[in-house]
This record gives structure tokens, sequence and C-alpha cells, in this order.
């Protein structure tokens, strides 16, 4: 009922005919007072119309400890919203003729004959499946632990990951079903690896970074001359706050959830969606990502009770509006890119807290993220072509 309150003030005063300036400051408040509400340390705001930045917001503090703010050079880390970036990868080599998305995985990684499939054998597995999160993958990358200090944050070594294929087990037949899978998406970062003969990393700086001008982006660890602009992270619960690991390493999951960036860089990423027809990947092909392959689940990589996951992305409907997206989540960092295709507009937001609060639902940091979606969507989307 509380965010039902919300999106019907933002309905009511954030939405003149002619989305503009009055639009946007209806925006910042409701950002403003939820961020502050919730106790996030500190946060981001952009929204993008075409090709072009257009409104900006930030709150709050990069580095509690130190009382650093917030700044438009500041670096957040953007967990799964890396997904992306490995789908249009995978798109790209599509398009190149060196694989198609109906080939069976294991024809890429052959040491996927190791997992145990009940429901046939493993060529049953497709990388459509695998973009989709419907392949019978279990959630989680790391099962066995990792909760020592000592621990790595995820697997550091392709080997490892193989070392787990002889205990791991389809959970449903292929294609029938979905489950958020992060080593599904591993699978996904080595067949690009496979094919192009590079690592990742050197992939993605090469054939996405690289064209579109992503000049600071970066994966795991931070060049010496951007960690100080790299932002920290925290949990808060109502037994107080704790800062969370600083500089980390994804690991052999960095095709997973590896990507730190400032809003800068990500502005052009979101441009790149929303318009298209450049040199990184044809606007066909961003189509076939954005077209629904199966039902999804709320808070699984996409939000909401009418949600279905496109190839890499998520397609949500919210009040009767739209939206493509993608989430993120990981060691305190929470973040969220949408399009509303129609008006060629977008945004991304990221906030460096994860909080939550067992006497307070508004108090968690995932609820501040659908009342900001909400109020922007009854700004700038409500009304417009559906």
């Amino acid at each position: 009922m509380l965010r039902t309150a919300v999106v019907a003030v933002a309905l009511a005063v954030f939405a003149p005919s002619q989305p503009g300036s009055d639009s946007w400051t209806g925006v910042e408040a409701v950002y403003h007072q939820r961020v502050h509400e919730a106790g996030i340390v500190g946060s981001s705001l952009l929204f993008v119309r075409g090709g072009e930045p257009v409104h900006w917001a930030v709150d709050g503090y990069q580095d509690a400890a130190a009382r650093r703010a917030v700044d438009r050079e500041t670096i957040f880390h953007w967990a799964s919203i890396t997904k992306m970036f490995t789908g249009v990868a995978i798109m790209q080599l599509r398009d190149r003729g060196l694989l198609s998305l109906d080939d069976p995985a294991i024809k890429y990684v052959p040491e996927l004959r190791e997992v145990h499939n009940p429901f046939g054998d493993m060529t049953q597995v497709t990388i459509r499946h695998l973009m989709s999160h419907s392949a019978g993958f279990r959630a989680a990358t790391w099962p066995w632990g990792g909760d020592k200090d000592w621990h790595p944050f995820e697997p550091t070594r392709w080997d490892q990951v193989v070392a787990m294929f002889p205990y791991t087990e389809l959970l449903f037949k292929p294609g029938t079903e979905y489950r958020y899978s992060n080593p599904g998406v591993i699978i996904l970062g080595r067949i690009i690896e496979y094919l192009s003969g590079d690592d990742y990393e050197v992939y993605v700086t090469k054939n996405l970074f690289m064209p579109l001008g992503m000049t600071r982006a970066f994966f795991d660890r931070a060049p010496y001359h951007l960690v100080g602009h790299r932002s920290h992270s925290y949990v808060r619960t109502d037994g107080g706050i704790v800062e969370q690991r600083f500089d980390f390493d994804t690991g052999i999951t960095v095709s997973n959830g590896g990507l730190n960036a400032p809003l800068d860089d990500m502005a052009k990423w979101l441009a790149f969606l929303i318009d298209g027809n450049g040199p990184v990947l044809k606007r066909s092909s961003l189509d076939e990502m954005f077209t629904p392959q199966i039902r999804a689940r709320n808070g699984e990589g996409g939000s909401g009770d009418d949600v279905q996951a496109g190839l890499s992305c998520f397609i949500e409907r919210h009040h009767g509006v739209e939206l493509v997206g993608h989430s993120g989540d990981q060691n305190g960092f929470i973040s969220h890119l949408y399009i509303h295709r129609p008006t060629k507009s977008g945004y991304l937001v990221s906030f460096n807290t994860d909080a939550s609060s067992a006497s307070n639902p508004r108090g968690s940091t995932r609820a501040v993220d659908d009342d900001l979606r909400d109020a922007i969507a009854a700004a700038f989307w409500n009304g417009a072509s559906r």
C-alpha cells in the first residue's frame, strides 16, 4: 500500500504533458527522500534520452569513513548488469557466423559432458537456454562455502568450475522452466573466449568498450589511477552498517558480474542499447535480445509480477508500461538499468548500500529502487506509447 501511495503521488505530480525539467525535479525529490529514508550511504542516477544524458542526480558518499561525496567521477560496481555485455558479445559472434543461438553449448564447452542431466543428455542445453536462464542450472556459482576471510570472493579459475561439474545436476529439462543462473553465464563467457581467442575482459574491451568510448570502464580490481574514484560498499540492517570488501575480484565469474564504471561511461552503454545501429551490434540483433523467451520470476534478475526473460535481459510491465532492463546485486552494490523503447529513453541507478529492515519494508534498497522506477515511469513514460 505504501508503494502504491508513492506511485499515486508520482502520477499526480510528476507527469506534465511535456516531460522536462519539472518532471525531473519531481523524480529527484523522490530519489533523495527515499535514499535518505533507507539510510543508503551513496548513490548516483542518470536519465538518457536518445543518445544523450539529459538528467543527473547524486546523493551521499562514495567513502563514508573519508566523507568523500559521490560525484560524476565515482565508479560503481554494476554486478549482474555485466550479463548484458556478455549477451551482446555472444550476439556479435552469432552475427559473424561463428555460432548459432540454438547450438548445443557442449559444442564449445566439452567439459559440460560431466554435468548430470536426469532429463536426457547435455546436448539439450543450448546457448539460447543459457542466455534466457532456462538451461536448468542452479542459481549460485559457489554453493559450498566462501565465508572465510581467506576464501576467494568467487572461484578464481575455470578448472575450479569444471571440478564442480560432476557434482552438478540440472534441475529441470532445458527450455521448460526459468531459474536465474550465474553458472550459465560463466559458460557463455567461456564460449566467448573459445571462439575469439581472447580472455573475456580483453574481448569486451576491444569489441564493446573501445568502439563505444568507455575509457574508464574495467573489470574487477581498479587500475591504479582509478582506485581513488571507486566507491566503497556497505550492508545496512537494523543492527547497523558494515563495510564490504573493497576493490574485489570476481575471478572466473567476471562475465557474470565483474563490471565497474562511472556513469559517464555507462551513459554510452545505455545510449547504444537505446539507439543501436552503431559499430557494436545491429539494431535487429538488439531487438532479438529484447524479445521475450520465457516467463521469469520477480527478484531473479527481473522485477515485478509480469516479467519475461529475453536474451541476457528482462522485459517487464509496470503499471501498463513495458520496460527492458537488468538489475545488479553484489557485495553491497545494487543497481538497475531500464529502457523505454517507444520514447528512446532510459535510466541507470546505482546504490552502494544493500539496506534492509525487518521492521520497515520501505527501509530496503530494493524498495527504493522500485519506488524510483515508478516515479520515473510516471514522470516520463506514463501516457506515452506503451
